[in-house]
């Protein structure tokens, strides 16, 4: 694929970015898509090996390929139905996922893969700009209705895949905005939200209707308090099928002493009022990080995102602490390639400032007058343990330290759905607290009840949800209507 000799003859490019000190006035994008020269540069050194190992990295099982080839010859508009042909939202992907692709791609080998995101990237940039991304309402409609709860990733996609097949649609969502998790939960430095908006406004023209502000469950649950709420009763009688894609929303707890005090607060409850703050809300009581020391518990992306809004902020310090050890800087590829390997890794919010430790763990919390001052830290090693052969924690002694901290966000993963929403449909729950179904027919121990996304997997990446959006909803086309077209 690609030009023959294009990986001996083109190096890797990635795509320009604003400098850190720029970009940290602003909450806009700051990644710049390639250039189609640029693009179909990087197309031209995806190399006919003859196994494209790409495809199976990608969740969705991206064609990566084919329209690398197509992006390499200029054939844009080809490129994006091949790119649509197995992800419904690359703009989405294009931005926030890790490339677990490019883990995978051959060329990595030499730790120089071809930039498959960047190319995806300027694929659906370019299809918007063209005015190629149109709707595509079904030539004729099955009367059947199913009832979405959740329009995050797996829900929208499952949502545009059932309109498309000829069902008609209602998308419902507890926020005031669709877009679930992806709206409230990525920063816009990452990814602007008027992306969600133009694919609401294309799958409306679908057929799918959105209902926001809406809580489905009990309406004495804690989460209902101020929404319109339907029951699971209410949407059993009105749809034929029901989809629960919610997200994975409820936190990690830190159970220490000084969790109660002011300034420790969930990496959401910080997160969440400063994306309602650039879409325009007046928010009464928000966090702010200026001018305050900021320890962020937990190394993963949300701790990131911490990162990256404390700088925004204007904080007067950054500190960024994780409980496991430093992975390592390069991987083994002899032993990891072509599967995601652990090693260390830098974001764009990194590079804007944080102070980054490794093996620490938290011991207490301290604080005067009710408002935290310090974390009380210490060292671990991690040790195997000769008889089960798991790796277990162990304190280093003597190694205890403090952490100036007038703002404390926890950023430590999250562990289940909503557990009264899975609660109030009767659905039977796995080990971990979400529901139970598998990946063949996603189906409940619920009738016509079907879960897929974080709601079925637990916490994982947009990319995941996408697939199991459209997975699920070839199940419940296929449930509904006996056959089914859909594509897995």
């Amino acid at each position: 694929m690609g030009k023959v000799t294009g990986f001996l003859e083109l190096k890797r490019l990635k795509e320009a970015s604003q400098a850190p000190e720029v970009r940290i006035k602003h909450w806009s994008e700051f990644v710049d898509r390639l250039s189609d020269d640029e693009a179909s540069k990087q197309g031209a050194r995806c190399m006919d090996c003859g196994i494209p190992f790409c495809n199976n990295g990608c969740p969705v099982n991206n064609i990566i390929p084919d329209w690398n080839d197509l992006v390499y010859r200029q054939q844009w508009r080809e490129a994006l139905d091949v790119l649509h042909s197995t992800n419904n939202f690359p703009e989405f992907t294009g931005r926030i996922c890790p490339a677990p692709c490019e883990a995978a791609c051959t060329l990595n080998i030499n730790n120089d893969p071809v930039g498959i995101k960047s190319i995806e990237h300027a694929i659906i940039d370019k299809g918007w700009e063209e005015g190629w991304v149109v709707p595509q309402p079904p030539a004729q409609r099955t009367g059947k209705k199913v009832a979405v709860v959740g329009s995050g990733p797996a829900g929208l996609a499952a949502a545009q895949q059932l309109a498309r097949a000829g069902h008609e649609v209602t998308v419902f969502e507890k926020q005031d905005r669709i877009g679930g998790l992806l709206r409230y939960g990525i920063p816009d430095f990452k990814m602007e939200k008027h992306l969600i908006d133009q694919r609401v406004v294309q799958m409306q023209a679908e057929g799918v209707t959105f209902c926001p502000s809406t809580y489905i469950g009990s309406p004495d649950d804690p989460s209902a308090n101020g929404l319109n709420v339907k029951t699971p009763a209410d949407l059993d009688a009105e749809f034929d099928a029901i989809v629960l894609s919610g997200g994975c929303e409820v936190p990690r707890d830190l159970p220490v002493p000084g969790r109660e005090l002011e300034g420790v607060m969930y990496a959401m409850d910080f997160l969440r009022p400063q994306n309602k703050v650039v879409a325009g809300d007046k928010i009464s009581g928000q966090v702010l990080a200026k001018d305050k020391h900021v320890v962020v518990i937990g190394g993963g992306d949300t701790g990131s995102d911490c990162v990256g809004t404390s700088n925004r902020h204007g904080a007067a310090s950054v500190t960024q602490i994780e409980l496991m050890p430093k992975p390592p800087e390069h991987e083994n590829k002899e032993m990891t390639w072509p599967y995601w390997p652990a090693k260390l890794r830098t974001s764009s919010s990194h590079e804007e400032g944080a102070d980054r430790d490794w093996a620490i763990t938290t011991k207490h919390i301290e604080g005067s007058k009710g408002k935290v001052t310090k974390i009380k830290a210490a060292r671990v090693q991690w040790e195997r343990d000769e008889t089960t052969g798991q790796f277990k924690m162990k304190e280093v002694p003597g190694s205890e330290f403090d952490i100036k901290a007038d703002l404390v966000l926890l950023a430590m993963g999250f562990v289940s759905p909503v557990a009264d929403v899975l609660k109030s449909f009767g659905v039977d729950v796995d080990g971990r607290g979400n529901a139970r179904a598998n990946t063949e027919d996603y189906r409940t121990s619920v009738d016509k009840v079907f879960a897929a996304g974080d709601m079925r997997r637990g916490q994982s990446l947009v990319v995941w949800a996408i697939r199991e959006g459209r997975q699920c909803a070839r199940a419940v086309d296929e449930f509904l209507m006996g056959v089914t077209e859909l594509p897995r």
